[in-house]
């Protein structure tokens, strides 16, 4: 019944995923649980809401995006940042202590699975069309959060010792520019004209040797959140809290500063926001300007990554209403990172 599943809208389709939903939730014994869903667009997330008023952000992967070993390994970290003190959200284990359950419904064509945090209250950050509301200050406040936050992060990752069995992709030089990347052959985009095309391979030849050069150095390479889009960055009061580890994997540092800012990269704000991420970032962990003046080529990175998300995802409409955007904005960034590179 469920093999309709992908010719539905996303509305149908949270109409049938929120069925999946109610029959996880004993697994939590939330069994008495409203469920409304919230973001529909790879993942399904729900907010369960008990009678007591107390809420929950029950989240449904995708299919095969990762392994159960994979994602595992993402709910340890989960786990672990938050025991250190660091804003992100609480993993709630089911009743049986597992920290995510597979499960499945006839009008969904595959088994999911599906995990439980504690909610996190807040407002996004912003989008990645419309960027960030607030004046200078705000945003100065907010950015210098979210560089504390950032480095925090990298601090834990750089010196927890990985479980046995820990298995995560890797935004390395393979996952970012090689023959496969881990969000597809961004240059085969169709949308690309000949130049836009020339332009992205000869940044993907130039960041390959870039990258190359770095190393793989614990000071600047570990476990990273690799998503801190407005989207995934919550505002509540003087606390940022970030939340979606779906794409949480091994990688350079830079690159998590580099997501943080570059759906800002137009705004007449970019650089109150940059210079604040980094003082933010410096109060709590080193960032020799040496590395810093390396940030270009995250940037360039960065935009490899977005034009293979949509290549990949081209029939959807999520796809459709960014990549114009994408790849403007990456071309803009790949050019002005190889003008810095001679």
């Amino acid at each position: 019944m469920g093999s309709d599943f992908y010719l539905l809208t996303p509305a149908e389709q949270g109409e049938r995923l929120s069925a999946l939903a109610r029959s996880a939730l004993p697994h939590w014994s939330l069994d008495g649980a409203a469920l409304e869903i919230i973001k529909m667009r790879e993942n399904a997330v729900f907010r369960a809401t008990m009678p007591d008023g107390e809420r929950y952000a029950l989240r449904i992967h995708r299919h095969a995006y990762h392994t159960d070993a994979e994602l595992h390994s993402e709910l340890l970290w989960i786990r672990a940042l938050d025991e250190s003190g660091i804003n992100v959200p609480t993993l709630i284990p089911t009743i049986a202590g597992d920290l995510f359950i597979k499960a499945g419904h006839a009008r969904v064509p595959e088994i999911r699975q599906v995990d439980l945090f504690a909610w996190v209250d807040g407002r996004q950050l912003g989008s990645a069309e419309s960027g960030v509301a607030g004046d200078t200050a705000e945003i100065e406040r907010v950015f210098h959060t979210i560089g504390e936050l950032t480095g925090r992060m990298h601090n834990q990752a750089s010196a927890w010792r990985v479980p046995a069995g820990f298995q995560r992709h890797a935004w390395d030089t393979d996952g970012l520019v090689g023959e496969s990347p881990f969000w597809g052959r961004f240059w085969e985009l169709a949308a690309l004209t000949p130049g836009q095309r020339d332009l992205i391979q000869r940044g993907r030849q130039q960041a390959e040797r870039d990258l190359n050069a770095l190393g793989q150095r614990p000071e600047t390479y570990s476990l990273i959140h690799a998503d801190f889009t407005p989207e995934n960055l919550l505002v509540d009061g003087d606390q940022v809290r970030a939340i979606d580890f779906d794409d949480a994997g091994f990688g350079w540092h830079l690159f998590d500063l580099a997501t943080s800012l570059f759906f800002h990269f137009d705004a007449e704000y970019f650089p109150s926001a940059r210079d604040a991420l980094v003082e933010g970032y410096r109060s709590v962990r080193p960032l020799p300007d040496r590395d810093l003046d390396r940030l270009p080529l995250f940037f360039a990175a960065r935009s490899f990554t977005y034009l293979g998300w949509v290549h990949t995802r081209h029939e959807t409409q999520t796809a459709q209403e960014l990549t114009p955007m994408l790849v403007d904005l990456s071309c803009r960034v790949i050019d002005q990172y190889l003008s810095r590179t001679g």
